[in-house]
């Protein structure tokens, strides 16, 4: 007998199912209604039914059963000649209706024979734009499910505004795929199982002999690993689709699995926490660490060649390293294209910093206070800089080069993760500091313990500016009277309003969040107008966000409109906030009265960036009120000084 895997133990507190059923496993190859595996799907959910779990399904296959139907109606009622003329391809919306009529009958002729009732619901991706529909919606599906009803849903093609079916993917739903996870979301699923025509999703076609089954889909592994074959022979999406829509519920938080609607009893075996076909979770990567197949498959892999290995000689496997430096030197020149390319683009941004004008000495103001009595505001070097940074070795050299250009000294501690290469770095900037001015400008601290000391010399010390998390921010501040620029939560809002124009809007939203999601400028707060969520262009950038992987927590309102999960709290830091409208009176009142460091009317919060202002290089972005406000480059490293001269 099978025993529970670890990776569905998620099984056990399944209450609600949805069923989604596709058009390769309601028909067969000739196009007729597949009876057998009808039968078996209803017998299924019979079962589950009087095990007290609420199931729901999702059935396509009514094109292809009115299409079936019709062309034999056509067939009988045609003469020999008419047969012999170019046959028109019959209208997809008129078989949808043909089809939905005979499909929902053998449903409620197969269930009844259980002893079963069903219920048919027809949706179109329209009535999902409606706030009062999806809540009718839930309400009529409880009273179903608490009487013990088979809600059957299907779209209705017959009357959607798609061009056809099959051929408009566009929408809140695209598909039966999409509507099973739109479905589960919207009605609270605890699992979505999605039936295809094959065991689940492959690492390549599956016609393939090479292809693997994919037991648990991590995304951040698979996602470019997989090679998709032709989509389904009658369906609307096939696979592509199915890993689309699962991807989306499973980032929402509802487990999906991918299996064969052929075996008569895989519903069954999934519930009862059996390895059968792709799983989905938005916890996958923890999962796979212990027991992905190709986790495993590798160590498995790694131990019989480690045994092959063990039989060789010494000198075989000295010469095995000996082949691995011949490579690596063979190769040398790929891998230095990869190295070249970065430091090209640090070395450009070094140069940008270099050309630009000089910054030390600039007059600001001149005031003559009176004949031959001569006052100049002029800039100047603060000083010296202390400046902890991430495990990022590029950083050490814009830092090092605004420093240079600013006329400031500099320490300098970096992640321990990139010791060497920082070592290597500072090494090579500061023997290029000429003899006069001395290599010691730059100082490179090399261990944590010394910066609670160095917090302590506010005589030597002029800015301290920590760059990394909210934690270390709040700490450094808390430890020293140095003075500290930068930002601590790094928070960032897109607000769209009623005005914007949706597809700009819904590119921005996207960049903000996708581009980049570990940067400060990343956008972690959307604010959308209320009357954005009548018609429907909320539902689109919910499962656009969802589908890239992004998890989704709801204000005390979007979480109970959209089936979200609530945020636990809400927090802001004036970093960088933008506002999408075409309204141009509500965007200038919003750049004006938001007091953040960078506001941005239509464009992505990704640009509050110092490279992209044209500033070179960055040393962080400061939501600070005083000195340097926003991306910190040269300017921001200077302040200001006096100067009298008394003329003749």
């Amino acid at each position: 007998m099978e025993t529970m895997d670890s990776t569905r133990a998620f099984v056990k507190d399944v209450k609600r199912v949805i069923v989604k059923v596709g058009t390769a496993v309601v028909s067969r190859s000739d196009g007729r209604l597949a009876l057998g595996r009808l039968g078996a799907l209803c017998e299924q959910i019979k079962e589950l039914n009087s095990k007290d779990y609420e199931v729901i399904l999702v059935t396509s296959g009514a094109v292809g059963v009115g299409r079936q139907r019709l062309r034999y109606r056509k067939l009988v009622h045609s003469s020999f000649a008419d047969l012999q003329k170019p046959q028109n391809e019959l209208d997809g919306k008129a078989c949808a209706a043909v089809g939905q009529n005979g499909l929902m009958a053998l449903y409620d002729s197969l269930f009844s024979q259980l002893d079963v009732s069903s219920a048919q619901l027809l949706v179109t991706d329209t009535d999902f734009r409606h706030p009062d529909f999806r809540l009718q919606l839930t309400e009529t599906v409880k009273s179903l499910l608490d009487l013990k009803v088979i809600p059957i849903f299907n779209e209705n093609d017959a009357i959607s505004t798609r061009k056809a079916p099959y051929e408009d993917s566009s929408g809140i739903f695209w598909d039966n795929d999409s509507l099973a996870a739109l479905l589960a979301l919207e009605l609270r699923a605890d699992l979505l199982i999605l039936l295809s025509d094959v065991e689940g999703l492959y690492s390549g076609p599956p016609s393939d002999p090479k292809s693997k089954l994919i037991h648990t889909y991590v995304k951040e592994k698979h996602q470019g690993e997989i090679t998709f074959g032709d989509k389904s022979r009658v369906g609307r999406g096939g696979m592509t689709a199915k890993v689309k829509a699962a991807t989306y519920a499973a980032y929402a938080g509802i487990p999906v699995v991918i299996t064969s609607g052929f075996a008569p009893d895989n519903i069954i075996k999934v519930l009862e926490g059996n390895r059968v076909g792709t799983l989905f979770h938005q916890d996958a990567h923890l999962f796979a660490q212990v027991k992905d197949i190709g986790a495993r498959a590798m160590a498995v892999a790694a131990r019989e060649c480690s045994r092959r290995l063990q039989a060789l000689s010494s000198g075989e496997r000295s010469k095995i390293l000996l082949d691995i430096a011949d490579a690596l030197e063979a190769n040398e020149e790929k891998i230095q294209t990869e190295n070249d390319a970065d430091i090209i683009r640090l070395a450009d941004a070094i140069r940008v910093l270099a050309n630009m004008d000089e910054p030390i000495g600039n007059v600001l103001k001149r005031t003559e206070l009176a004949e031959g009595l001569v006052l100049e505001k002029v800039t100047s070097p603060l000083g010296v800089l202390l400046i902890i940074f991430e495990s990022r070795p590029e950083a050490l050299v814009q830092i090092a080069s605004l420093a240079i250009r600013s006329g400031n000294g500099l320490l300098l501690k970096g992640g321990k993760e990139a010791k060497r290469s920082n070592a290597i770095l500072h090494k090579v900037i500061t023997q290029a500091i000429p003899t006069n001015v001395g290599e010691k400008l730059i100082g490179l601290v090399t261990s944590r313990e010394e910066i609670p000391d160095l917090l302590q010399l506010d005589d030597v010390i002029d800015l301290v500016i920590p760059r990394g998390s909210n934690k270390l921010v709040t700490q450094i501040k808390a430890s020293t009277k140095i003075p500290v620029l930068g930002h601590a939560d790094g928070i960032c809002h897109v607000y769209v309003d009623k005005s914007a124009n949706v597809e700009i809007a819904k590119r921005v939203v996207v960049d903000a969040k996708i581009d980049y999601p570990a940067a400060c400028n990343a956008m972690e707060t959307l604010l959308v107008h209320k009357d954005l969520e009548k018609n429907g262009w909320l539902n689109e950038i919910i499962v656009e966000l969802g589908i890239k992987g992004v998890a989704l927590y709801g204000g005390p309102r979007a979480s109970s409109s959209f089936n979200l999960p609530e945020a636990p709290s809400f927090h802001h830091d004036a970093h960088t906030d933008c506002i999408i409208a075409e309204d141009t009176e509500v965007a200038e009142l919003f750049l004006h009265q938001v007091d953040s460091c960078a506001v941005f009317h239509n464009a992505s919060t990704r640009f509050c960036d110092g490279f992209r202002f044209g500033l070179g290089a960055e040393v962080g972005v400061s939501t600070s009120r005083i000195h340097a406000r926003g991306p910190v480059g040269v300017e921001g490293l200077l302040t200001t000084r006096w100067y009298v001269d008394v003329k003749g």
